[in-house]
């Protein structure tokens, strides 16, 4: 990606997830846009290289987002370092395309632990590393999904821990101070490691890349959601919007 602007000039950005996939595409933009990034993730052999290849600049901070003893231990070496963060963008996640009929329990604990209970643990603990902050932008982007808008074929248990994560972004957003901006990210599909295990079509299927791009644009807008494709997004939120007796029958031929 080239040099277009500026618009993250200075500012320390936190990206969770950020050895592949849309974490990584987002870590090159900003990078770019001239910010300072902390770069977490379980694999920092990844991270390293991403790291030089942008001219090794940035910090690396291993980071389980299933492990709360990880998060806490990445907040305290932030402290020690005395790291004020700007931007804290949660990007985590683990998926696995399950039917109900078929589900695993034990992965669904893992997926729990790292797209749920690491997301609220992340976030209770960027909270308070904002209380303790003087900063002009103090910033928290959560990623749902827009599978959490409706319960999809296929979808689980990934799509009702995304619905968890939506849920709490949405309370966030209402109890936050009001110098601390909340953000929920909405992506559709977008062709990663994770939708590569996927079996059924995929429309309006996006590069990490284009991702990328919406989320920065939307980090620096006033708008609460961040969603992508719009032309998918606004189709799934109508369906959203219908009663059952309507939606269902329609969301049942989306296998």
């Amino acid at each position: 990606m080239k040099n277009v602007n500026q618009n993250f000039k200075d500012e320390t950005i936190w990206i969770v997830g950020a050895s592949s996939g849309i974490g990584k595409a987002l870590a090159e933009l900003l990078s770019n846009e001239g910010a300072n990034l902390i770069l977490s993730a379980r694999r920092t052999i990844e991270l390293e290289n991403i790291n030089q290849d942008l001219g090794g600049k940035h910090k690396i901070l291993k980071l389980d987002a299933g492990n709360d003893a990880e998060i806490e231990k990445a907040f305290t070496t932030l402290k020690a370092e005395n790291i004020k963060i700007n931007r804290a963008i949660f990007l985590a996640a683990l998926y696995e395309p399950q039917k109900i009929k078929d589900l695993d329990t034990e992965f669904c604990e893992k997926l729990f632990k790292v797209n749920v209970l690491g997301c609220f643990s992340f976030t209770k603990h960027m909270l308070t590393q904002f209380k303790q902050q003087n900063s002009d932008v103090k910033q928290i982007a959560l990623c749902g999904s827009i599978a959490a808008y409706t319960g999809l074929p296929n979808g689980q248990p990934y799509s009702a821990s995304k619905a968890a994560v939506q849920n709490f972004a949405e309370s966030l957003r209402v109890e936050s101070s009001k110098d601390i901006d909340i953000k929920l990210i909405s992506p559709g599909f977008i062709r990663t490691r994770i939708t590569d295990k996927n079996n059924f079509p995929m429309p309006f299927i996006q590069e990490p890349e284009d991702a990328a791009k919406a989320i920065a644009k939307g980090l620096k807008s006033k708008k609460f959601e961040i969603h992508f494709p719009k032309r998918f997004t606004l189709l799934l939120k109508l369906l959203r919007a219908l009663p059952y007796w309507l939606a269902l029958p329609i969301t049942k031929n989306l296998k």
